[in-house]
């Protein structure tokens, strides 16, 4: 492992020193390469300076925004020309020229200059195309549907209690449209919105390779809607649209021989469109869903967000969706009502990111297949498959087995399946459109894997494999180490994640797939080094806002589509969850610069933290789960070694005081003020309720009670060192075990961290005996489970508990914003070489590059590669002694004017550097 270890970071530092000169790269609008259907009257670009030297700042940049690809190639900017600009921003710069107009496509480029008098040629250029601004861009598209749900059964909001008033399941309609292009087609584009998903379809071929579009939303008062360019799709001639309709969470059919968790009825499924044609004589036509409109049902005849999909492949209808199809048995469509609000799908859409083929085929008893696909994981199965016309095959999904073999659904909502009805046609291929689900195995009935025993003339399944989909958000980090248990552990963690990352971020893929909202800022950070998810950020502070109570509560769930009766208001109302809406936009702007979010949900904000005020009693609040899922000598649930109230005052000013920055931020000093004095309030009762003076613990002296106090500066400096002593003492005597829950391990690990004890992380996580991440890998778990115990009573691929994962990065390979630093402008590369690891290597593509530290332990010796993006600095933290020698690719720092070194602290020597790569070794 050492030689590998120093292969890998010497390796990297060497590829960082080729090439010379000054690039403006990465050109990307709204975070996005080239996107279309932007909606804001002012997009912000960002890219990023690629130069080979060393501490390379940006003096100056000048953008160019044209209308035109022509007119940009001749160095025009007819919508906007900056004129030269000095300023070292390189990301989120606004567009500020001429007024942008819906569909139109704008092209734009940049050149820099840097600190060293260097001047970049023009950037290579990037484009983005504007969706629909007004309600009128629509052109008159109605929404339209094969039939309308009765008034009597819509319900936005249903309880788990509330009992069905019917058992029908509803149809799920094929919408078709004939229509000719007359003339060359210079660009065509869709905007379409199908409730609750859809599959756009042009001539016979799916448009795009989304999946679950669009992202799920509060459907009362919001939708989405996906913008699609058909210019190479479209043809001259004869052209037709088909579109395929599912339910999703816009209708959950209350059909009882399947699961399901919730009841939502916003209406039957639904679909608006415009596509609009420019050709290339400079005329436009547009092609809208009206009343002209045919439809049909599917050959989908049941679909359910949790209770599987089935398709009888007897009912295609072969070229519905082409030109020259007979439709006359088609129905006319019915002209529906829809959400008040559409926006465009910003965030990444969903897609099929990874395939599973089997790593194992049993038959656990007669006429039961059952697929073991390697990886518990969201997923949907594949089939190809030979039969006769007619033939039924059943797969069921499930992340455990019984002990018998057979798949294993209690814990994940049961009965959950896909029945496929063959057509008895040579090969047939499918999979489900409109739901998915969290499993590792898939069992088979009736039919019989390829290459076995077949008398009984069942249909030959020559394929089955897992199709892994998630939010398509770009990887944008990467981990590695000498630990072989840490290496599997970012793994472990990294699949609930994926499995969990969809237009929501959900608690599990299976039994719920609801956006419970604690583990959004919990875990924001853990997603952030791995995925690119401002947009995701955006849209979850969205369906916030839209789930916001008229008294200001923010529900723990978000978009809101159930309320549970079980619990009382305890699953609606608890600070840890509903504080989201003010702790993620604030991560959001931290890590990526966003101050539109901060603008955006202020009123939000503002009227949660008063609806807080108003639950307070005495300044302190005792409502919700508290530490959830905690390890306690009970059944996890509802916190049990932490007190109601110290988790939710603790996160009340912790709140207080991000307001206080927010408000300040924009502009409101009033409000930060108030915010202030209220929070002085709240330390003090925090302080006379929960502290005790003689023991110097809080509370039950739960490791969760002591963490969120020092974190949330709750603590008197004067007792800070002895209440951190007590942490400590507590994780020791219980043989370094974690007892903390959902909501304070986090606090627990960056307590730790900060205060520069990561041996008693590297102590409680190196291990499989007790439980936790080791103990979860011992007991066989692929994706990180619900229960620190990997109970198989609950979920097996669950996100909440993963936040060791932030510290792989910011501990284990060290890469940190340093403080008050805005998108890592200013780093700190400060790596935790603890315990017995001898290497570790982290990588994280910051909003101005990427950074890159990788360290190794070899004889002695200790070497660190760096690498800190240009227009960036950063302050890199070595273990060394007053007696080390300290060089830099071969030479002693002490020679060189270059750095600027502090002195030996803590066993640590702080070395001041600018942009550029670095080896630096330590003896």
């Amino acid at each position: 492992m050492h030689k590998l270890a120093v292969v890998i970071c010497l390796f990297f530092f060497s590829a960082q020193v080729i090439g010379k000169g000054l690039e403006a790269g990465n050109l990307r609008t709204e975070y996005k390469t080239n996107p279309r259907g932007l909606d804001m009257k002012a997009p912000r670009f960002s890219w990023e300076l690629v130069s080979s030297g060393r501490n390379v700042f940006q003096t100056a940049y000048h953008i160019l925004v044209s209308d035109s690809k022509l007119a940009l190639e001749k160095n025009i900017g007819n919508i906007w020309d900056s004129k030269l600009v000095n300023s070292s921003a390189s990301i989120q710069v606004a567009y500020n020229g001429k007024p942008l107009v819906s569909v139109q496509s704008y092209y734009w480029k940049v050149r820099i200059a840097d600190n060293k008098g260097n001047t970049s040629a023009w950037s290579e250029p990037a484009m983005w195309q504007m969706g629909l601004l007004n309600a009128a861009d629509w052109m008159n598209a109605k929404w339209i549907a094969y039939d309308k749900i009765p008034d009597s059964l819509a319900n936005p909001l249903v309880s788990d209690a509330k009992k069905d008033k019917t058992n029908d399941n509803n149809i799920l309609p094929l919408l078709r449209k004939d229509f000719r292009v007359r003339k060359q087609v210079k660009k065509a584009t869709a905007f379409i919105s199908g409730l609750g998903h859809f599959e756009l379809s042009l001539n016979g071929k799916k448009v795009g390779e989304n999946f679950l579009d669009p992202g799920w939303t509060k459907y009362d008062k919001q939708a989405l809607y996906v913008t699609f360019d058909l210019t190479e799709q479209l043809k001259k001639g004869d052209n037709a649209v088909g579109v395929m309709l599912g339910n999703g969470f816009y209708y959950v059919p209350p059909v009882r021989k399947r699961f399901r968790k919730l009841k939502s009825a916003f209406g039957y499924p639904k679909m608006i469109c415009r596509i609009a044609i420019e050709y290339a004589d400079g005329t436009t036509e547009n092609v809208v869903s009206d009343a002209t409109w045919k439809a049909a049902k599917s050959p989908v005849v049941f679909t359910s967000i949790y209770g599987g999909e089935d398709y009888d492949a007897t009912l295609e209808q072969k070229g519905w969706d082409s030109p020259g199809f007979k439709a006359k048995s088609w129905k006319q469509v019915v002209i529906v009502d829809g959400p008040p609000v559409l926006d465009p799908q910003m965030a990444e859409p969903v897609k099929i990111m990874e395939r599973f083929s089997p790593v194992k085929i049993s038959s656990p008893e007669p006429g039961k297949w059952v697929y073991d696909m390697g990886q518990n994981a969201s997923a949907v199965p594949y089939i190809q498959v030979r039969g006769k016309k007619g033939d039924t095959l059943r797969i069921s999904p499930g992340e455990l087995l019984k002990p018998d073999g057979t798949v294993n659904q209690k814990a994940t909502g049961s009965p959950h399946y896909y029945e496929y009805i063959l057509k008895g046609e040579g090969l047939e291929t499918w999979h489900p459109r409109f739901t998915y689900y969290g499993f590792r195995y898939l069992e088979v009935s009736g039919a019989v894997p390829s290459g076995k025993s077949n008398d009984s003339g069942k249909p030959s399944l020559e394929t089955l494999q897992s199709l892994h989909i998630r939010n398509s958000a770009p990887t944008v980090g990467a981990f590695s180490s000498s630990s072989d248990l840490f290496n599997k552990t970012h793994a472990l963690i990294d699949w609930a994640m994926k499995s969990n990352m969809m237009s929501v971020l959900t608690d599990c893929p299976h039994r719920e797939k609801l956006g419970w909202l604690e583990q959004v800022h919990l875990m924001g950070s853990s997603v952030m080094y791995n995925y690119e998810v401002p947009n995701l950020y955006k849209k979850t502070a969205e369906d916030i806002r839209y789930s916001q109570t008229a008294d200001g509560l923010v529900p723990e769930i978000a978009p809101e589509y159930v309320t549970f009766s079980w619990g009382g208001t305890m699953f609606r109302d608890s600070p840890e969850w509903g504080s989201t809406s003010i702790i993620a936009p604030w991560y959001a702007y931290h890590w990526y610069g966003d101050e539109r979010i901060l603008e955006d949900n202020y009123d939000v904000m503002k009227r949660y933290i008063s609806y807080l005020k108003s639950q307070a009693k005495g300044h302190i609040l005792s409502q919700g789960l508290g530490d959830w899922f905690d390890l306690g000598p009970n059944r996890p649930g509802v916190s049990q070694l932490t007190p109601m109230g110290v988790t939710g005052t603790a996160i009340y000013y912790y709140d207080l005081g991000i307001m206080s920055k927010i408000a300040r931020k924009i502009g409101k000093s009033q409000d930060a003020a108030e915010y202030d004095v209220l929070a002085a309030s709240v330390k003090k009762a925090f302080n006379e309720k929960f502290f005790d003076k003689k023991t110097k613990q809080y509370a039950t002296a739960s490791q969760t009670a002591n963490a969120m106090a020092i974190y949330m500066n709750l603590v008197d400096p004067q007792d800070k060192d002895a209440v951190l002593a007590n942490l400590i003492k507590d994780i020791r005597n219980r043989n370094n075990g974690l007892t903390a829950g959902d909501i304070g391990y986090r606090y627990v690990l960056r307590v730790l961290e900060e205060a520069g004890r990561s041996d008693v992380i590297y102590d409680m996580n190196s291990r499989s005996d007790v439980p936790g991440y080791g103990y979860q890998l011992a007991k066989g778990a692929t994706a990180l489970t619900e229960s620190w115990q990997a109970l198989e009573n609950v979920s097996n691929n669950h996100f909440m508990l993963g936040h060791l994962m932030e510290w792989l990065y910011s501990g284990l390979a060290g890469i940190r914003s340093s403080e008050g630093s805005i998108a890592y402008k200013d780093i700190v590369v400060h790596p935790e070489p603890v315990g017995d690891l001898t290497s570790a290597k982290g990588e994280f593509a910051s909003p101005y590059g990427k950074i890159e530290s990788c360290w190794v332990k070899k004889d002695g010796t200790f070497e660190l590669s760096v690498r800190i993006p240009s227009n960036t600095s950063a302050t890199i933290y070595l273990p060394a002694l007053s007696g080390s020698i300290i060089k830099e690719n071969g030479r002693d720092i002490k020679d060189s004017s270059e750095f600027g070194v502090k002195k030996i602290e803590k066993n640590r020597v702080a070395i001041r550097v600018g942009s550029g790569s670095y080896l630096f070794s330590v003896q």
